[in-house]
């Protein structure tokens, strides 16, 4: 089994988050993946995300000679993110971690004593940084398809000629001359007093 290197360890997360292309990457068949109809918040501000569904997986921490594994439950998310999965409260109490933020570690009991996961101040600013640069990216390109649309609807119709005469709501056509055969009209407005 492949080992995953980039995963963010979200202890506000209510949920265990794996995306698609992760699990693609390691081998596992799409066809695993439960289908579910259940929206979540959170991921994207603002916004629900609809998962393709979940899957069970067995997570093993640290290497043969003092190793936890637990099976957790995963939504699969069709988006693509910069971490390879998002490890949330559920993991933190299967697996009875305690995290200390401020040293960067990850404390799981398991038979053989205590597993102590850990990084680099270098490593999680690299990876806050990546992660910075690709929310931006998304919303740039939110906010360029968003102008995009604006300025579509807005787009003047090339099929009317630029002069040509766009009546308001409220007028009525009325023939120039009744008796002419060319059938010219005037709009004349419905709202104009009787004066």
């Amino acid at each position: 089994m492949k080992r995953l290197t980039k995963i963010l360890m979200d202890g506000g997360s209510g949920l265990n988050i794996m995306y698609a292309k992760t699990l693609d990457e390691i081998g596992i068949d799409r066809t695993r993946v439960r289908p579910i109809k259940a929206p979540f918040h959170g991921i994207m501000p603002g916004k629900q995300a609809m998962p393709l569904g979940q899957i069970d997986l067995a997570i093993t921490f640290r290497d043969p000679s003092n190793y936890r594994t637990e099976t957790l439950t995963f939504e699969v998310v069709g988006f693509s993110g910069t971490y390879h999965a998002i490890l949330g409260r559920p993991c933190y109490a299967k697996f009875k971690a305690v995290p200390n933020y401020t040293n960067l570690k990850l404390k799981i009991p398991s038979p053989s004593g205590v597993i102590t996961i850990d990084t680099s101040f270098q490593r999680a600013y690299e990876c806050e940084v990546e992660c910075y640069d690709h929310a931006t990216a998304i919303i740039t390109s939110e906010e360029l398809a968003a102008i995009k649309k604006e300025v579509t609807e807005e787009a003047p119709d090339p099929k009317k000629s630029p002069r040509s005469f766009e009546p308001t709501e409220g007028s009525k056509e009325v023939l120039i001359d009744p008796d002419s055969p060319d059938g010219k009209v005037v709009h004349i407005s419905t709202m104009l007093s009787s004066k």
